[in-house]
């Protein structure tokens, strides 16, 4: 295994393992001891980095979500899981009532919430310090300073580490940003943003961005971490979800013409490596020039062998000088 650091405070930057792994069906679709194996592999591998939320999964049975971050606690108790790894979860999108959703019923950003949700996450998990905790979806109806200070202040307390933001604007991560910078307060440090090698129409109204997407990173984005060197970005859906070898998975937002064409620089990478279309896209990101860290989940111990594998995969700079230029 392969390690980058993120944060730039020595008091509370961590390191961490240059493949996430994505704990979001753990508990719900994937089940206990499916979860567990991929987990005990994933650490025996020298894998620290481990992605959570408090809303997951709500969708798989109606209700609020944290059935990841309770299985993750009952893992950690029962292995003896210390401080040794680093758990990242997420607050803010968590349906307020069973049958709603972040899209129409969110917690929010408050300093209440942020504060109550946290308190709840650090039980679900049995830690008594969140390594990372994220702004999870943006928040247009509490005021940002409201937001930053209460991230802030549990900072300050001792029971959260990093800060990170996911699915926000780039101008709203960098207006929050400048706020904590003026009031001498710890700022956004992790963006988590959906990021693969195959780029998405961005344009494509949703429901949660009326405007077009705000969850992929895009070139607004990846300059803004190009101009900031203390930000890491933690890249999620990077394998999209398994579309890469099953293209009949492949969102309705890639089918435009520029697809084809990467899609046909990765396969030729793929065959000159020996390596799978999964792996090079992980080796991608992994090894270049902007500090990434893609966060896959996996629901088998055989999909997380490929992910692993990729850590040790080199791309040439011509082979990355293909993919890159690839339209």
């Amino acid at each position: 295994m392969r390690y980058r650091t993120i944060g730039t405070d020595p008091r509370t930057r961590r390191e961490v393992s240059v493949l996430a792994l994505g704990a979001m069906l753990f508990g719900s679709v994937t089940d206990e001891k499916t979860s567990f194996a991929v987990l005990d592999r994933y650490v025996e591998a020298g894998g620290n980095f481990i992605d959570t939320s408090d809303n997951y999964a709500f969708w798989a049975d109606g209700g609020q979500g944290g059935q990841s971050e309770e299985l993750l606690g009952r893992w950690r108790r029962s292995r003896g899981i210390g401080d040794e790894i680093v758990i990242a979860t997420k607050l803010g999108a968590r349906p307020l009532a069973p049958g709603t959703s972040y899209v129409d019923n969110p917690e929010g950003l408050s300093a209440k919430v942020i504060r109550e949700s946290a308190e709840r996450s650090r039980e679900r998990l049995g830690v008594a310090k969140l390594d990372l905790l994220y702004a999870h979806i943006e928040d247009h109806k509490v005021p940002l300073r409201e937001t930053v200070e209460g991230f802030a202040d549990l900072v300050a307390e001792g029971t959260v580490g990093l800060l990170g933001v996911s699915n926000h604007a780039t101008w709203r991560v960098e207006r929050a940003r400048a706020l904590a910078a003026a009031a001498g307060l710890p700022g956004y440090e992790v963006l988590q943003y959906a990021h693969s090698h195959l780029r998405p129409r961005t344009d494509v109204p949703e429901a949660l961005f009326p405007d077009g997407s705000l969850g992929h990173a895009g070139p607004d984005l990846l300059g803004y971490l190009r101009a900031e060197p203390g930000l890491t970005l933690v890249a999620y859906s990077p394998l999209l979800k398994g579309a890469y070898t099953r293209p009949d998975r492949l969102p309705a937002d890639f089918d435009h013409p520029g697809t084809p064409v990467r899609l046909a620089a990765l396969r030729e990478v793929a065959r000159e490596t020996g390596a799978t279309v999964n792996q090079v896209v992980l080796a991608w990101q992994i090894g270049g020039d902007l500090p990434i860290v893609p966060l896959a989940g996996v629901s088998s111990l055989a999909q997380l062998e490929e992910n692993l594998a990729a850590v040790d995969l080199e791309l040439t700079a011509e082979q990355r000088a293909r993919l890159d230029a690839a339209h």
